[in-house]
């Protein structure tokens, strides 16, 4: 499993953890019932702090992401993925007000942003093989 993982990052390593597994499960490089590294061996991979792979675990846990079990370790989920709720398109509002802040103080028009919002949407839609 490939994660791209900036030490210098604002964005804490967890969260990029967390973001890279959903990124491969959406783009469907991440199958249900397929295992993830172990903690230890996803810390040494990437040389952090286990604590912080065994935290983004966790949270993907919580998403309901990834099944925990101590005879499997930590699998892609096999149930349906959580769905886009009311609580979610709440959440999904409040972390997008401060991107939309700052695209409209740097003179970035809602079309602009329309468009590369959906640029990002399309290529993270899984490729269709040839």
């Amino acid at each position: 499993m490939l994660l791209d993982i900036d030490l210098q990052s604002e964005t804490p390593i967890y969260t990029q953890i967390v973001h890279g597994i959903v990124e491969g499960i959406a783009r469907k490089q991440l199958q249900p019932g397929e295992g993830l590294p172990s903690v230890r061996s996803l810390a040494a991979d990437l040389g952090i702090n286990l604590h912080t792979v065994n935290k983004a675990y966790q949270l993907l846990r919580q998403e309901g992401y990834v099944q925990i079990n101590r005879k499997q370790g930590v699998v892609i989920t096999t149930d349906a993925y959580p769905t886009a709720d009311e609580a979610y398109r709440s959440r999904l509002m409040e972390q997008l007000r401060p991107l939309i802040a700052d695209a409209i103080c740097r003179g970035m028009t809602d079309k602009q942003f329309e468009e590369i919002s959906q640029a990002v949407f399309q290529d993270m839609l899984p490729k269709e093989e040839s």
